[in-house]
């Protein structure tokens, strides 16, 4: 199979590329820089140079492809509501290139705002996009669907960890060292579900494989982590204490990231792994956050 990724150099986007190669499948993945490009044919990858974006290039992505992943996602939550149109506009795009045919898109979502107090599951459905949550991932994905497209979307759980990571983990542990102390919010009980970038990845495989039919998909690993014990390992890794904060202290703490330290993301994987045959295999989050760099200096 042809496979047409976005954000393939990216930390999740990078493994998927590597792990349908080292499987038989043929990769063209965006690029959006010179560097990105020499990443991708060093890994044995033909590339399409473009960001995510220029839409043209994206239809021309998915009109040579025999199926679609769309990792690619900005992070930078100061412009939220502009990252979560992009990606709209870059699913619904790709989407209507792949009507009438049997091809698969599978996009990108997470767990945030499925569940509080209990895993989410794979029949939870995301509220619809609004001020306070615009992403809209899995509205756009819905609407591809409903236009016969065989689309569906992996939820990523809130900490896919890995080498390379750069996302919410690194970021508590960056902001304890600027301020001097590992925090959580109120009692800490609230859990962020978990789960290994290379395991997300295989995910991505078997679900495009298998037509990207029956999702949502969830790459979780471990349904819920309590965040003071993420806590609680960054404070003895770094030496430094440990505490509790207010929800307006952690306003001013972690700024805007106060949001997702407090929320509540948990997560099962019970139906993906029935439907799949998917069984994570690489280190838990507190094992990897020990043992592959993630406080190195």
């Amino acid at each position: 199979m042809r496979v047409f990724v976005t954000g393939a150099t990216g930390f999740v986007g990078s493994a998927v590329v590597q792990e349908l190669l080292a499987h038989g499948h043929a990769v063209t993945g965006l690029a959006r820089s010179d560097d990105s490009a020499a990443q991708l044919e060093t890994a044995g990858a033909a590339v399409l140079r473009g960001a995510i974006q220029d839409l043209d290039i994206l239809r021309r992505g998915a009109d040579q492809a025999d199926g679609v992943i769309h990792c690619a996602f900005n992070h930078d939550f100061s412009k939220f509501a502009q990252n979560s149109e992009d990606d709209r506009a870059a699913i619904e795009t790709m989407g209507s290139v792949l009507e009438g045919s049997t091809r698969p898109l599978l996009a990108t979502s997470g767990l945030a705002m499925l569940a509080q107090g209990r895993p989410a599951t794979e029949a939870d459905r995301l509220p619809s996009p609004s001020d306070h949550f615009p992403r809209q991932s899995e509205a756009a994905t819905l609407r591809v669907a409903e236009r016969g497209v065989r689309a569906s979307v992996v939820r990523l759980p809130p900490t896919t960890h890995g080498k390379g990571d750069h996302g919410f983990v690194p970021t508590l542990i960056r902001i304890a060292r600027e301020s001097g102390k590992a925090a959580f919010v109120g009692d800490g009980d609230n859990r962020w579900a978990a789960g290994h970038r290379l395991d997300a990845a295989r995910l991505y495989r078997l679900a495009l494989e298998h037509g990207a039919e029956g999702g949502p998909f969830h790459a979780v690993a471990e349904e819920g982590i309590p965040m003071k014990r993420i806590a609680a390992l960054i404070g003895e890794q770094l030496g430094l204490p440990v505490a509790s904060l207010s929800p307006e202290e952690a306003q001013a703490h972690f700024g805007i990231f106060a949001m997702f330290v407090g929320m509540d993301m948990q997560g099962s994987s019970e139906r993906t792994r029935r439907l799949l045959g998917w069984e994570p295999s690489h280190p838990d989050l507190l094992t990897d956050m020990v043992e592959n760099g993630y406080f190195d200096a």
